[in-house]
């Protein structure tokens, strides 16, 4: 299993387009456990250069 931090928007990139290739990847297969990794440091990256603004509009 090849898994790289996402430290640059390429590498983002990289995860997104290899997540989508493993979206139907069995539970508890190698596959399976590498779209959770992925999924995880998405979120992470995510949490961290997307800051949403959560603020009650009113």
């Amino acid at each position: 299993m090849d898994i790289n931090p996402i430290k640059t928007d390429v590498d983002y990139h990289a995860a997104l387009k290899e997540v989508e290739e493993l979206m139907m990847a069995e539970p508890n297969t190698p596959e399976g456990k590498k779209l959770d990794i992925l999924v995880t440091l998405i979120e992470t990256y995510e949490h961290k250069h997307f800051l949403l603004d959560l603020s009650n509009p009113t």
